[in-house]
């Protein structure tokens, strides 16, 4: 006959879909009876409305039936009270019963990339959204924060709708192809303008990196609005160990503008990883390269960086235009997964399979070494 403590364990196997974690570790498992070849099992939602509640309904009773002996499942639905959800965020957060930013804490190994851009149409978010769902599909935990509050297109890129589950002050970020996303676009009405003055927006980005439940990520994208203005230098200020990612395209007017972009980390600091060219070419049926928009910004601005910086800072790869790429932006699934064996696609994995695979920097850990006195 089936028990309560083999049912309980099959259940550990169940993961929730927003937080990844098995649902007897965070609380949501109220009860287990058995009663002949039925289990009966108690579930506590995180919340009234939880968008997930039949999936995780099926997948209960999916781990019940296979211990040996089971023969009906009754799922008897409950919700978390206060005091449950106030121990579940303090879990989630690490013990810590208020918001803080988890990317600044001791010990944290998050690679933090934002990539940036001095003027807008070069293909910033397309390449965001195609570098996170490439690095998800190659098995890391990725995040994606869209910091361009005024033209945030993340959501569409993605190809997420609806808006993140709230656990009183916590937000459960959805997540599409395996990446956890966040943009205020999943705040506001369609077609409705985001009007905000600086301070705001500081508090904004502050806010999506604190009461977001982002988990252990091995890596977080921002995607930067362009230019070098407040939202830079709020994620400068609350992630300074964050390292830029600057795109542009071929022409030349395109790259001076993108060289001050990757220039703001002699103000604040940071390490500029390498330089992006999208639109570098578009190829010909006949194998010719048309560069529609001239050729070697990327190059000029990499060496014009590296040059300001007094460090190497290398051209990560050229992008070719590719009409498959716009499609599956529009569609809500990037290329990278959509036609992997596009040229635009291959050179995008590429350049993730470069950035997911560096070392998180020592800025802001802990080195193990305790002072001692003479």
């Amino acid at each position: 006959m089936p028990t309560a403590e083999l049912i309980r364990d099959a259940l550990a196997t169940v993961i929730d879909p927003e937080i990844r974690r098995p649902i007897t570790e965070i609380g949501m498992v109220r009860s287990v009876d058995v009663d002949g070849e039925t289990a009966i099992i108690g579930i506590d939602l995180t919340t009234q409305g939880c968008p997930m509640k039949e999936r995780i309904t099926t997948d209960v009773e999916a781990a019940a039936r296979r211990v040996e002996g089971v023969g009906n499942v009754r799922i008897e639905l409950g919700v978390m009270s206060e005091e449950q959800r106030l121990g579940l965020r303090s879990k989630l957060r690490g013990g810590k019963p208020d918001p803080v930013i988890p990317f600044t804490q001791p010990g944290n190994l998050t690679r933090i990339y934002a990539i940036a851009s001095g003027k807008g149409g070069v293909g910033k978010s397309t390449v965001t959204a195609n570098l996170a769902a490439s690095m998800a599909a190659d098995g890391l935990k990725v995040g994606v924060l869209d910091a361009d509050i005024f033209g945030f297109s993340i959501p569409g890129m993605l190809g997420v709708t609806g808006q993140p589950t709230r656990i009183d002050d916590m937000l459960l970020p959805p997540i599409a192809h395996e990446v956890k996303a966040v943009s205020i676009g999943m705040f506001v009405p369609e077609g409705q303008p985001v009007v905000w003055r600086g301070p705001m927006l500081h508090r904004a980005i502050e806010q999506f990196l604190a009461d977001v439940f982002w988990g252990d990520l091995d890596v977080l994208l921002l995607d930067l609005p362009p230019g070098t203005g407040d939202v830079a230098i709020t994620v400068a200020q609350l992630l300074p160990h964050a390292e830029i990612v600057v795109v542009t395209t071929p022409q030349s007017a395109a790259a001076g503008v993108a060289e001050r972009a990757g220039a703001i980390a002699t103000q604040t600091s940071q390490n500029v990883v390498g330089v992006v060219e999208n639109m570098s070419w578009l190829e010909q049926p006949g194998g010719e390269r048309l560069h529609l928009f001239g050729e070697g910004g990327g190059r000029q601005v990499a060496d014009r960086l590296g040059a300001t910086l007094g460090t190497d800072v290398p051209l990560l790869g050229q992008i070719p235009l590719d009409i498959i790429a716009r499609e599956a932006g529009d569609a809500g699934t990037p290329v990278v997964l959509s036609h992997p064996d596009s040229p635009a696609a291959a050179e995008l994995r590429r350049i993730a399979r470069t950035l997911g695979t560096r070392q998180r920097g020592l800025a802001g850990r802990s080195l193990g070494v305790t002072p001692v006195g003479r």
